[in-house]
């Protein structure tokens, strides 16, 4: 319900390796990154070889760190680090026999590891303190609220830098006039490209953090009441801002309004109806009238009058400022406004509940997220970006940017600029260089592939402001890019957790392969092995046999006396008894195994039981066929097999993995782990 045309400025694992080792998981899509620990590698002692595997050595700190991972009460007894060790050499010798048949070069594997280092990688590549620091900014700026007007001269935000330069000009001599006297809402009619200050002179009423968009929150919250900024540059253009007044933050507020609509041209008659309902509404309230009948029998707010005029919680900017200052000026639970006239009609409102604004921590998580989706978080990249200049010594080549730039035509501005023109382009643009003195380049083939992949539509846009735009981009991810292409050897639980990601992928795949998906696929293997084991899938001492439940005792002697003589059958004679009770006799016909519960209580022989008398009921039992211990049938039992078929796959594929691969442990340096 906000007003003022200007609302554009509103913004509104690590896996397993147990587990991994016993075939039950492979790393998710969705993953929650853990944060970056800066941790550069340092000189280690000495670490003794623990196992060999095949070609490959396992040291004992790499077993160590795993283990402690992976067993969150780290119990160094010998028993533990033994059944650990078989379940981590089964999962080395997996991971060996996936590298030798090449998996770990598919483009299926590259794409999804790359997935999971992209999404790993991310908390590495922004300035922690700046995050953090947003975070808590925005909070304080949540405990104040602000009222503005503004003065706008628009600019489009890849203007070259002469046209920016006019438009910078122009709004200084607009600041000039009012520093010399001249009044700011006058001024903003006038002069302002928002459409609104016509109406409102540039007054924006009050807005509290996060509902602007940054420069323009920054500039107002630091600046001092009734004090005029320098102009402050936004996705807009330019603005003046001047500060009319800072208050402590409402909070939040909670209320139910009637509604009755205004006609928005001038017309006597109509509104002198909408006056005169809203009054019977408020008289009717004051009567006595219950509050959802007053909101079914008046209001016209369609949305809302379902939920008995309920609106949803507001704080300060939310809605128009009268419906604002009428709700806030409501002081207690069940207070009922006179009333309000806004540009959407005529309201009485209710007050529900009141709140202030919540503690740091409650609001913490989400701030978090709010900040995550607002032009703010760019100054966490931007500053991680300059960091990374700084570290690696970056440096630009103007002469072959502009050799570049030489290429850009108004195709750019169409979104369709081709890439065959910087054909034969291979200059270096830009260069970093590490502690070592190793250099690392990225050239004119690499911003021009940059700007063909990322050219939108931007018609009337000059294309080298669009230019400048796309290459100050290309920069910023050519540093991340850079920083991210050495986390592997600048963290080491950066490496470590992208080993096991690695591995885990392998190893899922083949044991994929191998085993699950094969044991389903494999029809043939499944037969041969239940036939040579379906001893083991047995069923017991069965019978087929109706069992019937009776509600009282005289109808089991009917139905004995009629099922002795043999002239009906078993269904006519259950029909006749429940024609005048229909619950007098129910039949289940089934196989049954000796022993289970009724079955247990007969005679092992064919023919119509004794009466068996329970709590909760007669049962006679009629056995039709005694049937011998047999096996069940692969279809009886596909499941179970199935799942065995699986754990002798996975068994001797094992044993074949271990012959491939020979195992030697150093049983001294394994015992140094328990002995510690």
């Amino acid at each position: 319900m906000k007003k003022s045309i200007f609302s554009s400025l509103l913004t509104g694992l690590a896996i397993s390796t147990q587990l991994i080792a016993l075939g039950q998981t492979k790393p998710k899509t969705t993953l929650t990154a853990p944060k970056a620990v800066v941790t550069p590698a340092v000189a280690a002692p000495p670490d003794p070889i623990l196992m060999t595997i095949g070609s490959e050595k396992v040291s004992k700190s790499e077993f160590d760190r795993v283990y402690r991972k992976n067993n969150r009460d780290s119990v160094y007894t010998e028993a533990a680090i033994k059944d650990y060790m078989d379940l981590y050499i089964n999962y080395k010798l997996k991971v060996r026999e996936a590298e030798s048949l090449q998996m770990d070069t598919s483009e299926t594997f590259k794409t999804e590891l790359a997935g999971y280092r992209k999404q790993l990688a991310a908390p590495y590549l922004t300035d922690k303190d700046v995050s953090e620091s947003l975070v808590l900014e925005a909070y304080n700026r949540l405990n104040k609220d602000v009222r503005a007007s503004h003065i706008l001269l628009k600019l489009d935000q890849n203007a070259l830098p002469k046209d920016t330069i006019a438009v910078y000009n122009r709004i200084m001599k607009v600041r000039d006039m009012i520093t010399k006297g001249a009044d700011f809402n006058k001024v903003a009619r006038d002069s302002s490209e928002d459409p609104s200050a016509k109406e409102n002179g540039g007054d924006l009423g009050y807005f509290t953090g996060m509902q602007m968009v940054y420069p323009f929150e920054t500039a107002a919250y630091n600046s001092k009441v009734d004090q005029v900024t320098m102009p402050v540059r936004t996705r807009f253009g330019y603005h003046l801002i001047k500060v009319v007044d800072v208050r402590a933050a409402q909070g939040e507020i909670h209320v139910a309004h009637i509604m009755v609509r205004v006609p928005k041209e001038p017309n006597d008659s109509l509104t002198r109806v909408a006056q005169s309902r809203i009054n019977e509404a408020l008289l009717a309230i004051k009567g006595g009238m219950p509050w959802d009948t007053a909101v079914a029998t008046f209001s016209e707010d369609k949305g809302s009058m379902k939920r008995g005029g309920e609106l949803p919680w507001f704080g300060t900017g939310r809605m128009v400022p009268e419906f604002e200052k009428a709700s806030f000026a409501l002081k207690n639970v069940g207070d009922i406004s006179n009333v309000v006239s806004t540009s959407y009609g005529l309201h009485i409102i209710k007050l529900l509940e009141k709140r202030g604004v919540p503690s740091f921590d409650e609001k913490k998580a989400e701030l978090k997220q709010m900040i995550a989706r607002d032009s703010r978080s760019e100054a966490s990249k931007t500053s991680m970006i300059n960091k990374i200049k700084k570290e690696y010594n970056f440096k630009e080549i103007p002469k072959t940017k502009d050799e570049i730039f030489a290429l850009l035509d108004t195709n750019l501005s169409e979104g369709n600029w081709d890439l065959n023109k910087a054909d034969n382009y291979t200059k270096d643009m830009i260069i970093f260089t590490d502690s070592l003195g190793k250099k690392t380049a990225y050239n004119q083939e690499s911003f021009a592939k940059y700007i063909s992949t990322h050219q939108t539509k931007r018609q009337g846009v000059n294309p080298l402001a669009i230019g400048y735009t796309m290459y100050n981009d290309w920069v910023g991810e050519s540093c991340l890019s850079y920083e991210e292409s050495r986390l592997d050897q600048k963290y080491p639980d950066f490496n470590n957790l992208m080993k096991e990601y690695r591995d885990g992928i392998l190893l899922f795949d083949l044991t994929d392969k191998m085993v699950w998906s094969k044991a389903v696929k494999d029809t043939v293997g499944l037969e041969d092995y239940y036939e040579l084991n379906k001893s083991k899938y047995m069923w017991g001492e069965r019978c087929e046999a109706s069992i019937f439940a009776f509600a009282d005792q005289k109808d089991v002697a009917v139905f004995r006396k009629a099922f002795n003589k043999g002239k009906k059958s078993v269904d006519e004679i259950v029909t006749e008894l429940n024609k005048t009770n229909a619950n007098a006799v129910t039949k289940r016909d089934g196989k049954y195994n000796k022993g289970e519960e009724i079955i247990n209580m007969i005679d092992w022989k064919t023919g119509l039981s004794k009466d068996i008398v329970k709590n909760d009921g007669v049962y006679l039992v009629n056995v039709t066929k005694l049937i011998p211990a047999m096996p069940k049938t692969i279809d009886e039992v596909r499941g179970s097999i199935t799942s065995d078929y699986q754990s002798y796959l996975e068994k001797t594929w094992i044993e074949n993995l271990r012959a491939k691969y020979p195992v030697q442990v150093d049983n001294n340096v394994l015992e140094t782990l328990w002995r510690k």
